[in-house]
Order: C-alpha cells, then sequence, then structure tokens
C-alpha cells in the first residue's frame, strides 16, 4: 500500500507541474495539488492505526467523489478522462470478494452518468484547452493508468503468494494422512498450525509488552495495523488457541490485568474506578458484566473471596 499512495501522489504532483507550467490552468493545478496532499497526509497518519481493508474502503468511497470535477472539467475536450475510474473496480477485485467488486463497480458507472448529466444540463466555465494539449493530457493520463493497473496487478499476484505460502495445507502431512479428506477439507479452513502458533506469539507479545488492551478504543482493526496482519489471520490464530472470539481474547487479558492490579492495590488509596479503567473499560458496568462472565463472580465478591484468602494465610 505504501507503493501505491506514493505511485498516486507522484502521478498527481506530475500533473500539478503539467497544469502548472505547460497546460495553464490554476484552479485545475490547486485542486491536483490538494489531492496529492490529502491522499499522503491521511494515509501516514492513520497507516499504523487501522487495517489496510479500512483504509483501502475509504479510498475507493472517496477517489470518484474526488475525481468527479476533473472528469467535469474534461468532459467536452476528451471523455477519456473518466478512465481515472477504471482502477476502482480491480483494486476491490484486489481486496475484496465479488459482492463489493460489483458494489465498486456500480459506483464508478453510476459516477460516470452523474457527471455525464450534469455536464449536458448545466454550463461551466472550464479553461478551453488546444487539441494537442488534449491529446497530451489523454497520453499521460493512459500512462498513469497503465500504471497503477500493473502495481495492482502485481499486488494482487504477492497476495496470492502471501495467501500460499500461509496455507501449506497438506506439505507437510504423511501420505496416509493426505488421504484423510475429512481432515484435509477441516485444514483448508485455516492457517497452517504451525503459522497460527507464530502470529499467536506476535499477538501476545504486543499485547504483554505494549500493553494495546489499555486502549479502550482498542479492536481488531487496530491490532491488525499494528501487526500488518490481515485481521482474519489474527481471528483464526485466536480461535486456534480457544478463544471464541477476538472480544473474548481481549476481554481475559482486561480481567487478568485486573486481577494484578487487586494484589497490589491498596484500597485506601486508588478507587475501583482507576482499576478499570486502567485496564481498558471504559465504564463500571460493562467492566461489571464482563469479570462476572469471565469470573464467575462480581469483583466485589472476588476481592471479599481474595482478601479473606489473604486474611486467613497471614493469620
Amino acid at each position: 500500500m505504501d507503493r501505491y499512495v506514493i505511485l498516486m501522489a507522484f502521478i498527481l504532483f506530475v500533473y500539478v507541474i503539467i497544469f502548472t507550467f505547460f497546460i495553464y490552468d490554476e484552479i485545475m493545478s490547486w485542486y491536483l495539488l490538494a489531492g496529492a496532499i490529502l491522499l499522503a497526509a491521511p494515509y501516514l497518519i492513520t497507516r499504523k492505526r487501522y487495517s489496510p481493508d479500512f483504509i483501502v474502503t475509504v479510498f475507493l468511497v472517496c477517489v470518484p467523489i474526488y475525481s468527479f470535477y476533473i472528469i467535469l472539467a474534461f468532459w467536452e475536450n476528451s471523455v477519456a478522462s473518466f478512465s481515472i475510474l477504471l482502477p476502482i473496480p480491480l483494486g476491490a477485485y484486489i481486496f475484496f470478494p465479488k459482492r463489493q467488486v460489483l458494489m465498486y463497480t456500480l459506483y464508478v458507472i453510476v459516477t460516470i452518468i452523474t457527471v455525464s448529466i450534469v455536464a449536458n444540463n448545466f454550463n461551466f466555465d472550464f479553461p478551453k484547452h488546444s487539441q494537442a494539449e488534449v491529446k497530451f493530457n489523454d497520453i499521460l493520463l493512459f500512462i498513469s493508468n497503465i500504471s497503477v493497473v500493473f502495481l495492482l496487478i502485481h499486488y494482487k499476484d504477492k497476495i496470492k503468494r502471501l495467501e500460499a505460502s500461509e496455507q501449506h495445507i497438506t506439505a507437510g502431512l504423511p501420505e496416509k494422512e493426505k488421504s484423510n479428506k475429512a481432515e484435509i477439507k477441516l485444514l483448508t479452513d485455516s492457517i497452517d498450525p504451525a503459522s497460527m502458533e507464530k502470529l499467536f506469539e506476535r499477538i501476545e507479545s504486543a499485547m504483554t509488552e505494549d500493553m494495546l488492551f489499555k486502549d479502550d478504543k482498542f479492536n481488531l482493526s487496530k491490532l491488525s495495523a499494528t501487526l500488518d496482519v490481515n485481521s482474519s489471520y489474527i481471528s483464526k490464530s485466536i480461535r486456534h488457541k480457544g478463544y471464541p472470539n477476538f472480544k473474548i481474547f481481549l476481554n481475559t487479558y482486561r480481567i487478568n490485568h485486573i486481577k494484578k492490579l487487586f494484589t497490589e492495590t491498596d484500597f485506601q488509596k486508588a478507587t475501583l474506578m482507576y482499576i478499570y479503567t486502567e485496564a481498558g473499560f471504559s465504564n463500571q458496568s460493562t467492566f461489571n458484566r464482563v469479570f462476572k462472565q469471565i469470573e464467575g463472580v462480581t469483583p466485589s465478591e472476588y476481592i471479599q473471596q481474595n482478601l479473606k484468602t489473604d486474611h486467613d494465610q497471614n493469620g
């Protein structure tokens, strides 16, 4: 994704230079410069906080909206400008299932139809360009789109190879085990156990060393962004280790941390609110419910039982 953003920002900056020094159009030049900045800056800020799927979704939704003005400005000179939207379905094809690819394809078609309706029913005072300028712009647009398409194809191939390397379904199985179709079918639904174990070690390391669970807004998307691993792989790894889902896994870390705080905290100097917020719970009702769900008793009952045990041992 870093390379894609760099490529797109580079292409926009090239167009800024063209519309500043060669095909003079001040408004278009500033518009393209703003697009390059709005592409690069938010990405640099969010790339570690959100999952790639989320970032791609935002990008695919925003690009047709941003491109609306550009397509409209060149509509009378060259309809080739709408080709800027063609990489959208391809990008959706790389990251999302067929249903979402169809949705984004329809989104692109609706955008083009809308531009056509607006262009044919309203008059705009866009700068006029010569045939040579339009031809030069179309050629550059074609080259840009080819570059983007080749990069997306490269990503598609890379993702396929990554998935293949993470799903050695039958590679290490003895021949007699390979004949067990039921077992093979079960394995095809997940990453191979060795990969899951390694991934879970990374997850545990991030949770224990960085204490990510202390963030009350922490979720699967943030963990995916932190580890730079697809969220579906993280979910599979967590389920492989016996946790029903990520939420229970996260809350287990939080409750274990709270139990540790119970043994270290002087309740005459600290409040219960301090303890549960320190572990990532935003309110007491959620904390009480989750604690009883995992421990089988309320926090107050747990404290009383442990205080009594400590008192009996000291006595």
